[in-house]
């Protein structure tokens, strides 16, 4: 198909042009004009840009792309980035903001799909957008219960849990990435488990005098759901191939 009609749907179908977003979500980088083949991924990195080209994709689409609120000059590594793209014929479309918030293929609509909460709705509050996902379990579970549902959700284990919360868990919020510092509205949904991606030293304390139970599920982890779940929702809409290029941090 073309490249410039599947960017005109792929932004009004995520809403790019309205939600405000420190990433220059859109087309970051063109390509060639006819699309057969769709790489998704994470991060904009040399890795994904060398994956994505010799794997013959026409466009790579990433969670975290390459051009964000400041300039950035087109030397160095980001020279070298660029370059790859141009080089192996590949576009770059980036959506940041807006595959967290999506509430059909987003990182915490999937999430919250993925551990079969009920009566869904958005929460956390981030830059005037609620990104996250608010619900309930199909039934109320223990943590070793919930831990282990979350790790098939996911494909692997949290990197730190937190367990200063109820002994038993009904009440679910997700958002994924670095939204620790969203702790606070968190306790004010009363969920009785937060599920997030990054931690730091001073969630510790903050999650105890809360009386959270904290999942810290991984950066990558939790935002590998959206870029999937588009990828699907494309290959279903339009006549196209696609391929995930895995590449995890541990973060």
């Amino acid at each position: 198909m073309r490249r410039d009609e599947l960017v005109e749907y792929l932004d009004g179908y995520l809403r790019v042009g309205e939600i405000e977003d420190k990433s220059q979500n859109g087309l970051q980088v063109g390509g060639p004009e006819e699309v057969t083949k769709v790489a998704f991924a994470v991060d904009g990195c040399q890795a994904s840009f060398e994956r994505a080209a010799a794997a013959g994709a026409q466009l790579l689409v990433v969670h975290h792309g390459l051009f964000w609120s400041d300039s950035q000059l087109l030397t160095g590594l980001h020279f070298r980035r660029v370059r790859t793209l141009i080089d192996g014929r590949c576009g770059l479309y980036a959506v940041h903001l807006p595959l967290d918030a999506h509430r059909e293929v987003g990182n915490n609509a999937e999430m919250a799909r993925l551990l079969r909460l009920r009566d869904v709705r958005p929460f956390g509050e981030y830059n005037g957008l609620e990104i996250g996902m608010v619900g309930v379990l199909d039934h109320r579970m223990d943590m070793p219960g919930f831990l282990g549902r979350l790790i098939q959700a996911l494909g692997s284990p949290p990197i730190r849990v937190l367990d200063h919360g109820p002994d038993e868990i009904d009440r679910v919020g997700c958002v994924s990435g670095g939204a620790a510092s969203m702790m606070d509205q968190a306790a004010r949904e009363g969920v009785d488990a937060y599920v997030t991606g990054e931690t730091s030293h001073s969630c510790y304390h903050e999650a105890g005098e809360r009386g959270l139970n904290v999942f810290f599920s991984g950066h990558y982890a939790t935002e590998t759901l959206g870029v999937k779940a588009l990828a699907r929702h494309l290959e279903e809409e339009f006549e196209v191939e696609t391929i995930f290029i895995d590449l995890p941090t541990g973060m």
